[in-house]
């Protein structure tokens, strides 16, 4: 875990928040290889989940919502974790199910007795800090996805079965947050909630637990060994959940949840209409009959994404006879698909590697590497960063009007044809 932190800072994938000023915990900001990272990893969940599928529409609710909301849906007496603090040295303070004993972790001094403590951001809306304005930072983006229920089913042409999905920010006062991005304070999330009809539940669940475990594994490239389902028992269920399962992922600190899938059955829909006093029920146009839909919710963390392609694809090997570190990335994830090489600075040399660039631009992500170095040196960072390939002009180009494309993982070369470069990529990357 350590190496792949270190390498996430030097090579521009994630900060530390504010670092200048000291950070702050369970907060990070994504550099630019990062950014490129987050940006492939959404394009390709609403590829899979909306643009690929007809019976699926998009949201965007907003971040900032009335207490309400939180009080129907059960956030705001549900939504809480166990809190011990430190009354010695540190005056830490830790989830009471995350320590065993009376003694802190940190100094070893005593710990209070614990009590619960809600997880949401509160503020208020206005000039006026009273009840009455008091609102919250969204802690998921489910809640927006069921209050816009009726608005979605007015405006569009969607039947049962069907689903909303949406992607942003969301907001934890964990207590405890850590291992790097994987518990945030604030985070990314890709939430879908699909509305069947009751009874048809479990075939539902059961689909998208398939379809999910099959995106990570065929669309990212995580290795399927280190991925299992695990289901929840009943007695560990969410107030809201007839049945769960996660998609877990082998981490350096053991087995944690990448996404969970869980049967919300008709809680959502119902605790709204009885709190809003505003009908949400679905009219059937096949049996006439109106009911309120049952809920299956699939739901992810894109920092947890994120790391998880970075430590699954993380590897140090031997490339003649030096030692290297190499990203093996996923084509589809990695930040620069392809890199073009200019063997040295030279005018000519760099004029013709500008445009190959520039006929590759549009097509894949492309990074210009002109930076000082040997051309191994360049190879060796385009490895650190997971770059699938490195395109690399050379003398030979002006006179033959061919480039080198060199494969990351095997570190194999071929001559290429500028005017066929592009269908060569495209045909390498799949």
């Amino acid at each position: 875990m350590e190496k792949v932190v270190a390498l996430t800072k030097r090579r521009g994938f994630i900060y530390p928040s504010s670092e200048i000023y000291g950070g702050m915990s369970g907060f990070y900001d994504y550099g630019p290889y990062g950014v490129a990272l987050k940006r492939a990893i959404r394009e390709l969940w609403w590829r899979h989940v909306v643009d690929l599928r007809d019976d699926v529409v998009g949201l965007e609710s907003t971040l900032v919502m009335p207490s309400e909301v939180w009080a129907a849906s059960g956030h705001l007496t549900n939504f809480v974790d166990p809190l011990r603090q430190c009354l010695g040295k540190c005056k830490k303070r830790w989830r009471a199910d995350h320590v065993s004993g009376d003694k802190c972790p940190e100094c070893g001094g005593p710990l209070t007795e614990p009590r619960l403590f809600n997880l949401m951001f509160k503020s208020h809306v206005g000039p006026l800090e009273d009840s009455s304005s008091e609102v919250y930072l969204r802690p998921e983006t489910a809640q927006g996805m069921f209050v816009d229920f009726r608005n979605v089913l007015g405006s569009t042409r969607v039947r049962v079965p069907f689903g909303i999905a949406q992607q942003g920010r969301a907001f934890r006062n964990e207590i405890t947050p850590g291992n790097f991005v994987f518990r945030l304070r604030e985070f990314e999330l890709m939430e879908l909630e699909y509305f069947v009809k009751p009874g048809q539940d479990d075939e539902s669940f059961r689909y998208w637990r398939d379809e999910r475990m099959s995106w990570y594994v065929d669309v990212l490239g995580i290795n399927r060994e280190r991925l299992r389902f695990y289901d929840h028992p009943k007695e560990s269920l969410s107030h809201y959940s007839k049945q769960t399962t996660d998609i877990e992922y082998e981490f350096p600190f053991g087995w944690g949840e990448l996404e969970g899938i869980a049967d919300r059955a008709d809680y959502d829909l119902r605790v709204h209409q009885e709190r809003s006093k505003t009908d949400l029920t679905y009219l059937d146009p096949e049996t006439n009959e109106r009911y309120l839909p049952w809920v299956i919710e699939p739901a992810v963390g894109v920092d947890r994404i994120a790391i998880t392609i970075l430590l699954d694809a993380y590897d140090e090997d031997v490339v003649n006879n030096e030692p290297r570190v190499v990203l093996h990335l996923h084509p589809n994830v990695a930040p620069v698909q392809v890199a073009v090489v200019p063997l040295s600075k030279k005018d000519e040399l760099t004029a013709a590697a500008r445009e190959v660039r520039s006929s590759l631009q549009g097509r894949f992500r492309i990074e210009y590497d002109q930076t000082g170095g040997s051309i191994g040196k360049r190879y060796r960072r385009q490895d650190e960063i997971g770059t699938p390939f490195c395109v690399t002009v050379d003398f030979e180009t002006l006179e033959d009007k061919a480039v080198t494309i060199r494969q990351r993982d095997s570190t194999q070369q071929e001559r290429v044809k500028i005017a066929g470069l592009a269908d060569r990529l495209t045909e390498l990357i799949g």
